[in-house]
C-alpha cells in the first residue's frame, strides 16, 4: 500500500508588506506570522539556486560568565541530532543533492542556513527546522562535542592573527559579555552541563525571535507554506516579535584597560590598537564607513600606503569598524618583526592623528565612497550575501533598506561628514592589544 498523503499544513495569517521591487523582477517581501516569527524573501530570477537562513536573535552578549560560549556550543550541538533524524541523516540528506548546510554564533545572534538548488528548498527548511525546533541535545553527543568545542578554541589559540582579536575585544569591553569570546573559554566550556546548555535552547529559541530569510529562486508564498510546515503550533498567539535590541546597557566610553597580552615566542608581534567606535544605529556610520576605508581599508588607504608601500614595515596592516547596539569599536591591526613594533605604532599613531585634525582630501572621500559601494554591489551578487543582508537588517536594525538606498546614503556623504567622525572618533583613548614575545612591563613602553 502506498503512504497516506499528508494533510495540507493551515497557513497562519500574517501581515505581509511589500519592501522593495525592482527593474529585474527582483521583490523584497516580509510577513510577521502568529507567535512573533518573521519570514523575510528575496526574489532573484535570474539564478537557479536559493539560500535558506534561520536567525535567532541570541548571541554571546546575552551570557552570563558561568554559561558563557553556550550559543556556540548549542550552534554546534544542534547538528547531533532531532528526534526524527540522527547526525548522519541530516548530513547525509544535504549530500546527497550537492547542497551545504553550516552555521555561525555571532555576538548578538546565531544563524543556521542552507545553500541548495530552488528544487530542494523544501529539504533546506525541513532539515533547518528540525534542527532549531526538535533537536535533543542529549547527554553523550553534548560530551563528544565538548571535544569538537574545545579544540576549536585550541585552533584560535594556535593563530595569533585571530587570538589577538578576542584579546582586543577583552581588553576593550572587558570583563562585559561583550569582553568575552564567542567561544567561551576552556573552564567555561569544561563546566557547561546538559541542562545548562539544554536549558539555553528552551528558553532562548521562541517563535518571537526567530527570523526566516530566504533569497534566489524563490517565491515568498512557498516560503511561508515552507516555514508553516516546519513550525507548526508554534505559529500561534498573539506573540510579537522581540524588540530591537537597542544596546542599553552598553559600557563606558573609554577602553576597560589601556593594554592586553599574551605572551607568545612568536616571529611576529601581533597588534591591535584602537578605541571604543559608533554603535549601529548612529545615523554617522556612513561617514565613519568612508573615514575607515580611506584610512585602513585597502591598498591605497593611508596606513598601507605609508607603513607597507613606502617603508615595508609589514606584510598586513589595515583598519575595521565593528558595530553592535549601542556601542562599537575601531581597531587597526598590524603583524611585524618585534624591533619593528615601535615604528610601526608610532606610525599609525601619527597617521590617525593626521586624519583627526585635518579630515581627508577631496579625492579620498571619492574614493572611499566608490570602494564601498563597489563593494556593497558586488558583495550581493550571490544568494547566500542576499539572505544574510535580510537577516542583519530585521535583527540588528529593524528595517530593511534597498541597495539603491544604501548608496544613495554613502554618495550623501561629504567632506564635512567625515571631517566631523574623525575628530571624534580618532581623538577618543586607545587600547593595544598585543600577542608576542613580551613582558607586562614592556608594554608601557609601546
Amino acid at each position: 500500500m502506498g503512504a497516506a498523503a499528508s494533510a495540507p499544513v493551515p497557513l497562519p495569517v500574517g501581515r505581509t508588506a511589500v519592501l522593495d521591487v525592482d527593474e529585474f523582477g527582483g521583490r523584497v517581501e516580509r510577513t510577521e506570522l502568529p507567535g512573533g516569527l518573521r519570514v523575510l524573501t528575496e526574489t532573484m530570477p535570474g539564478v537557479l539556486s536559493a539560500t535558506v537562513g534561520i536567525w535567532v536573535g541570541v548571541g554571546s552578549r546575552d551570557e552570563t560568565d558561568a554559561v558563557a560560549g553556550s550559543s556556540h556550543f548549542l550552534e554546534h550541538l544542534l547538528f547531533k541530532g532531532t528526534t526524527s533524524r540522527d547526525a548522519l541523516e541530516i548530513a547525509t540528506a544535504m549530500d546527497a543533492v550537492g547542497g551545504e548546510m553550516n552555521a555561525f554564533t555571532a555576538k548578538e545572534h546565531t544563524c543556521y542556513y542552507a545553500n541548495v538548488l530552488a528544487s530542494d528548498l523544501p529539504l533546506a527548511v525541513t532539515l533547518l527546522g528540525d534542527l532549531v525546533t526538535d533537536a535533543l541535545n542529549t547527554a553523550a553527543d553534548l560530551e563528544s562535542e565538548r571535544t569538537v568545542v574545545l579544540e576549536e578554541i585550541a585552533m584560535r589559540d594556535d593563530e595569533p592573527s585571530d587570538a589577538v582579536h578576542d584579546l582586543f575585544a577583552e581588553t576593550l569591553f572587558g570583563g562585559t559579555a561583550l569582553g568575552r569570546s564567542v567561544l567561551g573559554t576552556v573552564e567555561s566550556i569544561e563546566a557547561l552541563t546538559r541542562e545548562d546548555v539544554d536549558g539555553w535552547y528552551r528558553r532562548r529559541y521562541d517563535a518571537p525571535s526567530i527570523v526566516v530569510t530566504a533569497a534566489g529562486r524563490v517565491q515568498h508564498q512557498q516560503v511561508l507554506e515552507l516555514v508553516a510546515a516546519a513550525f507548526g503550533d508554534r505559529l500561534a498567539g498573539d506573540a510579537r516579535p522581540a524588540p530591537l535590541r537597542r544596546g542599553d546597557e552598553a559600557g563606558s566610553p573609554a577602553p576597560a584597560r589601556p593594554t592586553g597580552l599574551i605572551r607568545r615566542r612568536t616571529e611576529q608581534t601581533h597588534l591591535l590598537l584602537g578605541s571604543v567606535g559608533l554603535g549601529r544605529l548612529d545615523e554617522r556610520r556612513y561617514a565613519a564607513a568612508v573615514l575607515e576605508t580611506a584610512v585602513g581599508g585597502g591598498m591605497s588607504s593611508r596606513l598601507f600606503q605609508e607603513i607597507r608601500e613606502k617603508r615595508g614595515l609589514v606584510y598586513s596592516v589595515g583598519s575595521a569598524l565593528t558595530h553592535y547596539a549601542g556601542t562599537g569599536a575601531f581597531s587597526v591591526y598590524a603583524g611585524c618583526s618585534r624591533k619593528r613594533v615601535p615604528e610601526v605604532l608610532g606610525l599609525v599613531r601619527e597617521e590617525l592623528a593626521r586624519v583627526a585634525a585635518d579630515g581627508l582630501t577631496t579625492e579620498e572621500v571619492a574614493r572611499g565612497r566608490g570602494q564601498l559601494k563597489g563593494g556593497l554591489v558586488l558583495g550581493l551578487e550571490d544568494t547566500g550575501s542576499r539572505m544574510s543582508r535580510l537577516g542583519k537588517s530585521e535583527l540588528s536594525y529593524g528595517e530593511y533598506l534597498s541597495v539603491h538606498d544604501v548608496l544613495a546614503r554613502l554618495d550623501a556623504v561629504d567632506e564635512d561628514q567625515v571631517r566631523a567622525v574623525a575628530a571624534d572618533l580618532l581623538t577618543r583613548e586607545t587600547c593595544l592589544a598585543v600577542v608576542g614575545p613580551y613582558r607586562e612591563s614592556e608594554l608601557d613602553r609601546l
